[in-house]
């Protein structure tokens, strides 16, 4: 007696076992969600949960009998991309045996029962908020990079989404810097709420979404978010706490505005940074003179200086900056040139697009710096 078959795209499954397969658990006290859960009904869903992350991505298939197990992912994964192109067809007998079958090759391979896997969160009762894919890559890609990584403040280590009928912003912050990414749609949400998404679980919807206006959208539950992708669905758990009042920290109106190419900044600070690292750690000394910008760093292991050209006066202002903070920002900074505007030596810097018609902002605490 069969419990499941279905028949479908070799290329359709492969997609699907790589994107459903990156939240299946590594190491579990639960052995079943080290498995991936297949389901075949009206298609073919697949399940990874590592209890708090899961995605699920649907695929079409012929499914002649309608049932569900729970497949070895590695192996089950292992076979398919291995498998030649083209129909793949997979019958999963009374006693879970499993044939696996596309032109002359064939498989066997042993599932489970799906009886134990756990159930995921149900947030699918809220309503969606809906975004194009581009601007939802947007909004994590330009903020994500700044979370923190201290688990003392768990809360911090996710990034919050302030959702407004005309806006939808997304914040990072890790005690040392700030970095804010805003998507003005062009109809209301018709919401008004705010949550701390998990880096990893954000860091999967990053994966997922593509450079195209094809709509997503996001379901906030109780304590759950739901992405939905195209095929992809994607449920996390939210971070819990008291995250930083981020408009009280950002300075407003800095008496000092200058504006640099983003490219040759970034050549710059990426230059002078190789003479930095992890274990040489040092900050880069700045100096923001009359349409000039000078770096200079020292470590242990040699020195480094590079100049760069702005417009506009500096008033020979030195600060110091963590290298690799700089150029982070300057990686995602969504137009040619950047607008860098200082206050003073123990202020932080605030890089903004020189170009208005992009709604983003990155700030750097300054770093002490030795005197010479």
């Amino acid at each position: 007696m069969l419990t499941m078959r279905f028949t479908c795209e070799k290329s359709m499954l492969v997609t699907g076992l790589n994107i459903a397969g990156r939240t299946v658990a590594q190491k579990s006290s639960l052995p079943v969600i080290e498995g991936i859960l297949c389901r075949a009904e009206v298609g073919l869903s697949l399940t990874g949960y590592n209890m708090e992350t899961a995605i699920t991505y649907d695929i079409e298939a012929d499914v002649s009998d309608a049932g569900e197990c729970i497949l070895p992912a590695k192996l089950f994964g292992d076979i398919v991309r291995r498998l030649p192109e083209g129909p793949v067809t997979v019958v999963v007998g009374e006693d879970y045996k499993v044939s696996i079958r596309a032109g002359y090759a064939s498989f066997t391979i042993s599932a489970e029962s799906a009886e134990d896997y756990p159930e995921l969160p149900d947030v699918n009762s809220g309503r969606p908020v809906m975004l194009p894919q581009n601007q939802l890559k947007n909004l994590i890609s330009g903020t994500i990079f700044a979370v923190s990584e201290n688990q003392g403040r768990p809360i911090h280590t996710g990034v919050k989404f302030e959702v407004t009928n005309d806006s939808i912003t997304t914040i990072a912050v890790d005690g040392f810097r700030l970095a804010r990414r805003t998507y003005h749609p062009g109809e209301g949400t018709g919401r008004e709420m705010s949550f701390v998404v998990p880096s990893p679980g954000l860091k999967e919807v990053e994966k997922i979404v593509s450079d195209v206006e094809d709509m997503a959208s996001f379901t906030l539950g109780p304590k759950h978010i739901l992405f939905q992708v195209g095929k992809a669905t994607l449920v996390c758990r939210l971070l819990e706490g008291e995250f930083l009042d981020w408009r009280r920290v950002v300075p407003t109106d800095c008496p000092i505005k200058l504006i640099a190419s983003v490219s040759d900044l970034a050549s710059s600070v990426e230059r002078v940074g190789l003479i930095v690292s992890e274990k040489y750690k040092s900050p880069v000394r700045c100096v923001f003179g009359n349409n000039e910008l000078l770096m200079r760093t020292n470590t242990t292991i040699g020195a480094a200086e590079d100049k760069c050209a702005f417009a506009g006066d500096g008033k020979e202002l030195e600060i110091g900056f963590n290298v690799r903070y700089l150029a982070d920002a300057l990686r995602v900074i969504p137009s040619e040139e950047v607008t860098l505007e200082l206050t003073n030596g123990l202020s932080p810097i605030v890089l903004t697009p020189a170009d208005n018609k992009f709604d983003f902002a990155y700030m750097v605490l300054p770093v002490r710096i030795k005197n010479g």
